[in-house]
């Protein structure tokens, strides 16, 4: 008899358990979505907590970055400004005539191995192709030679068939000159050249650099420049003696000149790289610090909220219990 009436009320029951929305039973574990849906007010206040603790993060790590890249600037500022020493009176003996029309162009290339610098490597990268373009013709061969990954990347889209030789992780280790001139040694052998066009971004200070291109001639166009008089700087001034010839004296400056402007090329892009980096880092932090600002404000905006609406909703639900009464 009991057990009769225990089915009996539990089948009049069943109906208004099933009528229940299956919503309102969740799991712990649903998503943060869900429980807007379903009018949780602490979740907005959750997300805006979430977003601050990523950009005070971000904060944190562009900031690390700007301090790396001010300690790297000063050790290499230094070297870069005694490197112009080098070759400057190879300007002087053998001049530097950027606009010379000749058949076969080199044109290096030079950038940083990695981002977050900044629009250097696209700097650089424009003029060598704008070089590419003035030296370019039907009798005429222009080729690349690019040192640092990010240039690489972005000529290997469209001229693919036009680079000869790429040099990546050159900043790995401490730059010497010993270690650029291999490298420039490396191009000459790998390269035919009537002239190398040497293209790097000049530094000047932590946010201002200038892209620079310096001339290398071959030797064989540097004495045929001398004969018919073209412009060499103070080289017909000095008269040669000892056992060389003319052609050999020229085949060993020409290869210095190169490795002394390589050093230097490669020390001020290292410093424009790292000043970039810096102003880069300092422009980040401080937009960081300013949406961190608009997330506070937003938060405590959205925490008042909420607690003037459960202020609200005990008011209502103590005068309808004294109503009640």
């Amino acid at each position: 008899m009991a057990m009769a009436v225990f089915r009996r009320e539990g089948r009049r029951l069943l109906p208004s358990i099933a009528a229940r929305p299956i919503a309102a039973i969740r799991s712990p574990l649903a998503s943060d979505q869900e429980e807007g849906l379903l009018g949780v007010r602490s979740i907005s206040t959750q997300v805006v907590r979430n977003r601050m603790k990523s950009v005070k993060n971000i904060q944190k790590i562009t900031k690390a970055m700007k301090m790396v890249a001010a300690s790297k600037l000063r050790a290499v500022q230094g070297r870069a400004e005694n490197s112009r020493g080098l070759w400057q009176p190879f300007t002087a003996l053998l001049g530097d005539n950027p606009s010379i029309d000749v058949k076969k162009s080199v044109v290096v290339t030079l950038s940083s191995d990695k981002g977050l610098c900044g629009g250097i490597n696209s700097t650089v990268v424009k003029v060598s192709r704008a070089l590419y373009k003035l030296n370019a013709g039907p009798e005429k061969e222009v080729k690349f030679v690019i040192v640092g990954e990010k240039a690489k990347a972005i000529m290997f889209r469209d001229s693919k068939n036009d680079i000869s030789l790429t040099v990546t992780e050159l900043n790995k280790n401490p730059l010497n000159y010993a270690q650029v001139s291999v490298l420039a040694d490396d191009i000459l052998k790998n390269v035919e050249f009537d002239a190398l066009r040497i293209v790097y971004n000049k530094f000047h200070s932590v946010v201002a650099f200038l892209p620079t291109v310096a001339t290398v001639l071959s030797p064989e166009i540097i004495e045929k420049e001398s004969e018919v008089g073209g412009k060499l700087g103070e080289l017909d001034s000095y008269e040669i003696e000892g056992g060389e010839t003319k052609g050999e004296i020229l085949q060993n400056l020409a290869e210095f000149q190169f490795s002394c402007v390589m050093f230097n090329a490669v020390l001020e892009n290292a410093c424009s790289e790292m000043g970039a980096r810096m102003s880069a880092m300092d422009s980040s932090s401080r937009n960081a610090g300013e949406m961190l600002d608009r997330l506070t404000l937003t938060y405590n905006r959205t925490r008042q909220a909420s607690i003037t609406t459960e202020l609200i909703e005990i008011i209502s639900g103590a005068s309808a219990l004294e109503a009640a009464k």
